[in-house]
Protein backbone atom coordinates (compact mmCIF):
# COMPACT_ATOMS: atom_id res chain seq x y z
CA UNK A 1 0.00 0.00 0.00
CA UNK A 2 0.90 3.60 -0.78
CA UNK A 3 -0.52 4.55 2.53
CA UNK A 4 -1.71 3.37 6.03
CA UNK A 5 -4.29 3.92 8.11
CA UNK A 6 -4.92 3.08 11.43
CA UNK A 7 -8.49 1.66 11.97
CA UNK A 8 -8.93 1.93 15.78
CA UNK A 9 -11.65 4.16 17.32
CA UNK A 10 -14.50 5.87 15.71
CA UNK A 11 -14.94 6.84 12.32
CA UNK A 12 -18.61 8.47 12.32
CA UNK A 13 -20.54 7.69 8.90
CA UNK A 14 -21.29 11.67 7.72
CA UNK A 15 -24.66 12.73 7.11
CA UNK A 16 -24.53 14.78 3.52
CA UNK A 17 -26.70 17.70 3.91
CA UNK A 18 -29.22 18.97 1.83
CA UNK A 19 -30.64 22.91 0.81
CA UNK A 20 -34.00 23.42 -0.19
CA UNK A 21 -33.26 22.37 -4.00
CA UNK A 22 -32.13 19.31 -2.38
CA UNK A 23 -28.22 20.60 -3.68
CA UNK A 24 -25.60 19.47 -1.39
CA UNK A 25 -25.11 22.04 1.67
CA UNK A 26 -21.37 22.44 1.05
CA UNK A 27 -21.09 24.73 4.02
CA UNK A 28 -22.59 22.95 6.52
CA UNK A 29 -20.94 19.40 5.20
CA UNK A 30 -18.05 21.19 5.94
CA UNK A 31 -18.82 22.76 9.64
CA UNK A 32 -19.73 19.41 10.59
CA UNK A 33 -16.73 17.60 9.29
CA UNK A 34 -15.10 20.29 11.91
CA UNK A 35 -17.01 20.00 14.37
CA UNK A 36 -16.74 15.81 14.49
CA UNK A 37 -12.54 16.13 14.27
CA UNK A 38 -12.99 19.12 17.33
CA UNK A 39 -14.78 16.29 19.32
CA UNK A 40 -11.86 14.17 18.81
CA UNK A 41 -13.04 11.15 16.01
CA UNK A 42 -10.69 9.33 14.52
CA UNK A 43 -11.27 10.12 10.61
CA UNK A 44 -14.34 10.48 8.89
CA UNK A 45 -16.91 8.30 6.23
CA UNK A 46 -18.91 10.57 4.00
CA UNK A 47 -20.80 9.32 1.37
CA UNK A 48 -21.74 5.74 2.59
CA UNK A 49 -25.44 4.95 3.43
CA UNK A 50 -25.65 7.43 6.34
CA UNK A 51 -24.65 10.04 3.48
CA UNK A 52 -27.58 8.95 1.20
CA UNK A 53 -24.66 7.88 -1.39
CA UNK A 54 -27.77 6.32 -2.97
CA UNK A 55 -29.64 9.30 -4.57
CA UNK A 56 -25.68 11.27 -5.07
CA UNK A 57 -24.44 11.46 -8.81
CA UNK A 58 -21.25 9.82 -9.18
CA UNK A 59 -19.76 13.76 -9.52
CA UNK A 60 -21.76 14.77 -6.27
CA UNK A 61 -19.72 11.77 -4.65
CA UNK A 62 -16.70 13.00 -5.75
CA UNK A 63 -17.32 16.59 -4.98
CA UNK A 64 -18.52 15.54 -1.24
CA UNK A 65 -15.35 13.76 -0.71
CA UNK A 66 -13.17 16.90 -1.89
CA UNK A 67 -15.10 19.22 0.58
CA UNK A 68 -14.46 17.14 3.58
CA UNK A 69 -11.02 16.60 2.82
CA UNK A 70 -10.62 20.53 2.47
CA UNK A 71 -12.55 20.96 5.75
CA UNK A 72 -10.36 18.99 8.03
CA UNK A 73 -7.23 18.92 9.23
CA UNK A 74 -5.76 15.72 10.73
CA UNK A 75 -7.61 12.64 10.75
CA UNK A 76 -8.24 10.47 7.38
CA UNK A 77 -11.15 10.39 5.11
CA UNK A 78 -12.71 7.08 3.76
CA UNK A 79 -14.88 7.49 0.91
CA UNK A 80 -17.62 5.30 0.47
CA UNK A 81 -16.89 3.97 -3.02
CA UNK A 82 -18.65 0.66 -3.42
CA UNK A 83 -21.98 -0.28 -5.94
CA UNK A 84 -23.00 -3.57 -7.16
CA UNK A 85 -21.93 -3.15 -10.40
CA UNK A 86 -18.09 -3.86 -9.97
CA UNK A 87 -16.59 -1.80 -13.21
CA UNK A 88 -18.67 1.38 -11.31
CA UNK A 89 -17.51 0.59 -8.45
CA UNK A 90 -13.89 0.54 -9.76
CA UNK A 91 -14.21 4.26 -11.32
CA UNK A 92 -16.03 5.74 -8.45
CA UNK A 93 -12.92 4.22 -6.08
CA UNK A 94 -10.67 5.36 -8.93
CA UNK A 95 -11.94 9.00 -8.48
CA UNK A 96 -12.10 8.98 -5.02
CA UNK A 97 -8.82 8.03 -4.67
CA UNK A 98 -7.89 11.09 -7.41
CA UNK A 99 -9.69 13.62 -4.77
CA UNK A 100 -7.47 12.46 -2.03
CA UNK A 101 -9.42 9.98 0.01
CA UNK A 102 -7.04 8.60 2.47
CA UNK A 103 -8.66 5.09 2.34
CA UNK A 104 -12.35 3.40 0.94
CA UNK A 105 -15.75 1.98 2.32
CA UNK A 106 -16.78 -0.90 -0.14
CA UNK A 107 -20.40 -1.83 0.36
CA UNK A 108 -20.60 -5.49 -1.26
CA UNK A 109 -22.48 -5.53 -4.20
CA UNK A 110 -26.67 -5.28 -3.23
CA UNK A 111 -29.67 -6.67 -5.23
CA UNK A 112 -27.30 -9.15 -8.08
CA UNK A 113 -26.84 -11.29 -4.88
CA UNK A 114 -23.11 -12.95 -5.73
CA UNK A 115 -22.05 -16.02 -4.36
CA UNK A 116 -18.99 -15.95 -2.48
CA UNK A 117 -16.42 -15.95 -4.73
CA UNK A 118 -18.19 -13.27 -6.53
CA UNK A 119 -17.70 -11.36 -4.15
CA UNK A 120 -14.00 -12.07 -3.64
CA UNK A 121 -13.26 -11.66 -7.51
CA UNK A 122 -15.54 -7.93 -6.86
CA UNK A 123 -13.21 -6.76 -4.36
CA UNK A 124 -10.08 -8.46 -5.75
CA UNK A 125 -10.83 -6.40 -8.54
CA UNK A 126 -10.93 -2.70 -6.78
CA UNK A 127 -8.13 -3.91 -4.21
CA UNK A 128 -5.40 -4.43 -7.10
CA UNK A 129 -6.06 -1.58 -9.25
CA UNK A 130 -5.71 0.67 -6.43
CA UNK A 131 -3.35 1.70 -3.68
CA UNK A 132 -5.51 2.69 -0.28
CA UNK A 133 -6.55 0.89 2.47
CA UNK A 134 -9.99 -0.50 1.90
CA UNK A 135 -12.59 -1.62 4.12
CA UNK A 136 -15.22 -4.42 3.38
CA UNK A 137 -18.62 -3.82 3.98
CA UNK A 138 -21.09 -6.52 5.09
CA UNK A 139 -24.47 -5.15 5.79
CA UNK A 140 -26.55 -8.15 4.74
CA UNK A 141 -30.05 -6.26 6.21
CA UNK A 142 -29.72 -4.05 2.77
CA UNK A 143 -27.73 -6.07 -0.21
CA UNK A 144 -29.50 -9.44 0.51
CA UNK A 145 -26.43 -11.59 0.88
CA UNK A 146 -23.99 -12.19 3.43
CA UNK A 147 -20.36 -11.92 3.27
CA UNK A 148 -19.56 -15.43 5.01
CA UNK A 149 -16.31 -15.51 7.45
CA UNK A 150 -14.33 -17.80 4.94
CA UNK A 151 -14.84 -14.94 2.32
CA UNK A 152 -14.17 -12.41 4.88
CA UNK A 153 -10.62 -14.13 5.76
CA UNK A 154 -9.62 -15.12 2.51
CA UNK A 155 -9.66 -11.22 1.53
CA UNK A 156 -7.80 -10.07 4.99
CA UNK A 157 -4.68 -11.43 3.15
CA UNK A 158 -4.86 -8.72 0.44
CA UNK A 159 -2.51 -6.04 1.23
CA UNK A 160 -4.89 -3.35 0.30
CA UNK A 161 -7.79 -4.52 1.76
CA UNK A 162 -7.52 -3.71 5.32
CA UNK A 163 -10.48 -3.90 7.27
CA UNK A 164 -14.09 -5.33 7.42
CA UNK A 165 -17.45 -3.12 8.65
CA UNK A 166 -19.17 -5.99 10.54
CA UNK A 167 -23.00 -5.12 10.17
CA UNK A 168 -24.62 -8.24 10.03
CA UNK A 169 -25.92 -8.45 13.62
CA UNK A 170 -24.47 -11.77 14.18
CA UNK A 171 -21.76 -11.27 16.89
CA UNK A 172 -20.80 -14.78 16.58
CA UNK A 173 -19.76 -14.38 13.01
CA UNK A 174 -17.75 -11.29 13.96
CA UNK A 175 -15.69 -12.51 16.74
CA UNK A 176 -15.03 -15.24 13.71
CA UNK A 177 -13.60 -13.04 11.33
CA UNK A 178 -12.17 -11.31 14.67
CA UNK A 179 -10.03 -14.48 15.95
CA UNK A 180 -8.88 -15.72 12.57
CA UNK A 181 -7.79 -12.46 11.18
CA UNK A 182 -5.70 -11.87 14.27
CA UNK A 183 -2.53 -11.96 12.90
CA UNK A 184 -3.42 -10.20 9.45
CA UNK A 185 -3.14 -6.18 9.48
CA UNK A 186 -6.84 -6.27 9.58
CA UNK A 187 -9.40 -4.10 11.31
CA UNK A 188 -12.90 -5.63 12.50
CA UNK A 189 -15.37 -2.24 12.90
CA UNK A 190 -18.70 -2.68 14.27
CA UNK A 191 -21.14 -1.14 11.92
CA UNK A 192 -24.15 -1.32 14.07
CA UNK A 193 -24.18 1.52 16.90
CA UNK A 194 -25.48 -0.88 19.41
CA UNK A 195 -23.21 -3.82 19.30
CA UNK A 196 -19.79 -1.44 19.24
CA UNK A 197 -19.03 -2.26 22.94
CA UNK A 198 -19.30 -6.30 22.31
CA UNK A 199 -17.69 -6.17 18.96
CA UNK A 200 -14.81 -4.70 20.66
CA UNK A 201 -14.89 -7.58 23.05
CA UNK A 202 -14.01 -10.17 20.72
CA UNK A 203 -11.72 -8.33 19.06
CA UNK A 204 -12.73 -5.70 17.03
CA UNK A 205 -10.83 -2.42 16.63
CA UNK A 206 -13.17 0.45 16.47
CA UNK A 207 -16.98 1.44 15.13
CA UNK A 208 -18.24 2.95 11.92
CA UNK A 209 -21.11 4.88 13.88
CA UNK A 210 -24.43 6.37 12.84
CA UNK A 211 -24.69 7.81 16.49
CA UNK A 212 -21.09 9.55 16.86
CA UNK A 213 -22.92 12.49 14.34
CA UNK A 214 -24.81 13.42 17.43
CA UNK A 215 -22.71 12.30 20.20
CA UNK A 216 -19.61 12.09 19.18
CA UNK A 217 -17.58 12.46 22.85
CA UNK A 218 -19.55 9.75 24.61
CA UNK A 219 -18.90 7.70 21.48
CA UNK A 220 -15.08 8.08 21.19
CA UNK A 221 -15.31 8.11 25.23
CA UNK A 222 -17.08 4.53 25.11
CA UNK A 223 -14.85 3.33 22.67
CA UNK A 224 -11.34 4.22 24.08
CA UNK A 225 -12.32 2.81 27.75
CA UNK A 226 -13.26 -0.73 25.98
CA UNK A 227 -10.10 -0.57 24.00
CA UNK A 228 -7.97 0.12 27.46
CA UNK A 229 -9.69 -2.56 28.93
CA UNK A 230 -12.15 -0.14 30.96
CA UNK A 231 -14.96 -1.90 30.38
CA UNK A 232 -16.86 -0.57 34.08
CA UNK A 233 -16.65 2.62 32.45
CA UNK A 234 -17.46 1.69 28.66
CA UNK A 235 -20.45 -0.28 29.80
CA UNK A 236 -21.80 2.98 31.98
CA UNK A 237 -21.49 5.23 28.66
CA UNK A 238 -22.95 2.44 26.60
CA UNK A 239 -25.69 2.37 28.52
CA UNK A 240 -25.92 5.94 28.55
CA UNK A 241 -26.36 6.03 24.08
CA UNK A 242 -28.81 2.71 24.21
CA UNK A 243 -31.62 4.94 24.10
CA UNK A 244 -29.65 6.68 21.24
CA UNK A 245 -28.81 3.46 19.47
CA UNK A 246 -32.44 2.20 19.52
CA UNK A 247 -33.87 5.86 18.97
CA UNK A 248 -31.53 6.20 15.87
CA UNK A 249 -33.16 3.37 14.03
CA UNK A 250 -36.27 3.35 14.87
CA UNK A 251 -37.21 4.61 11.09
CA UNK A 252 -34.80 3.51 7.97
CA UNK A 253 -30.96 4.83 8.30
CA UNK A 254 -30.46 8.07 8.10
CA UNK A 255 -34.03 9.20 8.85
CA UNK A 256 -33.38 9.22 12.17
CA UNK A 257 -30.23 10.73 12.19
CA UNK A 258 -30.84 13.48 10.10
CA UNK A 259 -33.75 14.73 12.50
CA UNK A 260 -31.66 14.42 15.60
CA UNK A 261 -28.99 16.50 13.44
CA UNK A 262 -31.89 19.04 12.94
CA UNK A 263 -33.03 18.72 16.52
CA UNK A 264 -29.47 19.40 17.94
CA UNK A 265 -28.48 22.42 15.35
CA UNK A 266 -26.03 20.61 12.96
CA UNK A 267 -27.63 20.44 9.82
CA UNK A 268 -30.99 20.07 7.80
CA UNK A 269 -33.08 17.11 8.09
CA UNK A 270 -34.35 17.19 4.42
CA UNK A 271 -34.01 13.42 2.57
CA UNK A 272 -33.76 13.14 -0.79
CA UNK A 273 -36.66 11.09 -2.38
CA UNK A 274 -37.78 8.09 -1.81
CA UNK A 275 -36.78 8.64 1.80
CA UNK A 276 -38.84 10.86 4.15
CA UNK A 277 -38.61 12.92 7.30
CA UNK A 278 -39.25 10.94 10.86
CA UNK A 279 -42.72 10.55 11.78
CA UNK A 280 -44.20 13.25 14.24
CA UNK A 281 -44.76 10.12 16.91
CA UNK A 282 -41.18 9.36 16.51
CA UNK A 283 -39.47 12.47 16.82
CA UNK A 284 -41.58 13.51 19.91
CA UNK A 285 -39.80 10.32 21.30
CA UNK A 286 -36.26 11.57 19.54
CA UNK A 287 -36.61 14.66 21.22
CA UNK A 288 -36.75 13.18 24.78
CA UNK A 289 -34.12 10.92 24.26
CA UNK A 290 -31.25 13.50 23.03
CA UNK A 291 -33.13 15.85 25.76
CA UNK A 292 -31.92 13.07 28.44
CA UNK A 293 -28.22 12.69 27.09
CA UNK A 294 -27.76 16.56 27.14
CA UNK A 295 -28.84 16.12 30.83
CA UNK A 296 -26.24 13.33 32.13
CA UNK A 297 -23.05 13.98 30.55
CA UNK A 298 -21.49 12.54 33.47
CA UNK A 299 -19.89 9.24 32.73
CA UNK A 300 -17.58 11.12 30.03
CA UNK A 301 -16.84 13.97 31.96
CA UNK A 302 -15.03 12.48 34.87
CA UNK A 303 -14.56 8.77 33.88
CA UNK A 304 -16.01 7.42 37.19
CA UNK A 305 -18.38 4.84 35.60
CA UNK A 306 -21.36 3.02 36.77
CA UNK A 307 -21.07 4.03 40.41
CA UNK A 308 -21.79 7.71 39.37
CA UNK A 309 -24.56 7.22 36.96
Amino acid sequence: MTSTIDFTGVFPAMCTPFNDDESIDFETLQADAQRLEAAGVDGLVPVGSTGESATLTHDEHVEVVEAVIEAVDDVPVIAGSGSNNTREALELSERSAEAGADGLLLISPYYNKPEQRGFVEHYRTIADAIDLPQIVYNVPSRTGQNIEPDTAVELASHENIAGYKAASGDLGQIGEIAERTVDEEFAVLSGDDALTLPTISVGGTGTISVSANIEPERTCAMVGAALDGDYDRARAIHHELGPLFRALFIETNPIPVKEAMAIRGYGPARMRSPLTRLSEEHRADLEAVLADLEAEPAAVADGSGEDDR
